[in-house]
């Protein structure tokens, strides 16, 4: 991991920019809490720039319950090389969403699958060069971007401790399989008039998790109107799990 900048915003908060095997990165950390701090890794459908309002947004409002937040850019965004392949993908997903017509199974796995087998192996390995830095100890949440990849990483990685997830992308069916193996809390977000997903497919997902505590909150309107309250009703989520557990690995 190398640090390619360093600023201390207003509130106290320290944002560093950062790239690991050239991939670029944002890491916060909060001015007061006491080190280490519990991390929470914030997931977005791609584009560092594009997404920084609402990714700063919400790492300060992590900040202040003492929490550090990181990202990292996915592949084929932002300045990252893209591929031909998932950019057909991409057009023949718009296209039957636009025409009203069934997405079908191949579409979503070639636009999917190939990103999630690429991106979680790189969040894996920003998770390794995070917790090695002396202000960041643990435990883990995930928050946030595409659901599909908050599966496998919930799957394959045993140091995220909870997750809030988002159902507004499409998920492979074969993904539902390892949907099962989920056992970590969730809390999912959904939004019900969502007009790029698949409400259906949505709800089969929520009910295929094989988590003891998950719990789905649906509310009315479009792919970006989820409600401010349902932002705080996440941070006590977080509150919940990584701070208990927290407790717990320090007495």
């Amino acid at each position: 991991m190398h640090f390619t900048s360093a600023q201390r915003l207003d509130d106290g908060v320290l944002e560093r920019r950062f790239t690991l095997a050239e991939v670029p990165g944002i890491l916060w950390t909060p001015g007061s809490a006491p080190a280490p701090t519990p991390l929470i890794l914030l997931g977005q459908p791609g584009g560092l720039d594009k997404m920084y309002p609402r990714l700063l947004a919400r790492a300060r409002q992590f900040a202040a319950q003492g929490f550090a937040a990181a990202t990292l850019e996915l592949p084929g965004s932002g300045e990252r090389p893209r591929s031909a392949a998932a950019e057909e993908a991409r057009t023949d997903l718009r296209r039957a969403v636009t025409a009203g017509e069934p997405v079908t199974d191949g579409v979503v796995d070639r636009l999917v699958l190939p990103l999630v087998d690429k991106a979680v192996p790189e969040l894996q390995g920003d998770l390794d060069a995070l917790l090695s830095l002396p202000e960041i100890g643990g435990p883990v949440g995930y928050a946030g971007g595409i659901i599909a990849i908050g599966v496998r990483l919930a799957v394959v990685e045993s140091r995220i401790s909870a997750a809030v997830l988002f159902a507004g992308s499409y998920v492979p069916r074969s993904m539902f399989e390892e949907a099962r193996q989920v056992t970590i809390p969730l809390h999912v977000l959904l939004q019900w008039d969502d007009e790029g997903n698949d409400r259906q497919m949505a709800l089969d997902l929520f009910d295929a998790f094989g988590s003891k505590e998950k719990t789905l909150h649906a509310n009315m309107g479009g792919h970006t109107g989820v409600p401010a309250f349902e932002v705080e009703a996440g941070n006590r989520f977080f509150a919940r799990h990584l701070e208990s557990r927290r407790r717990r690995c320090s007495t």
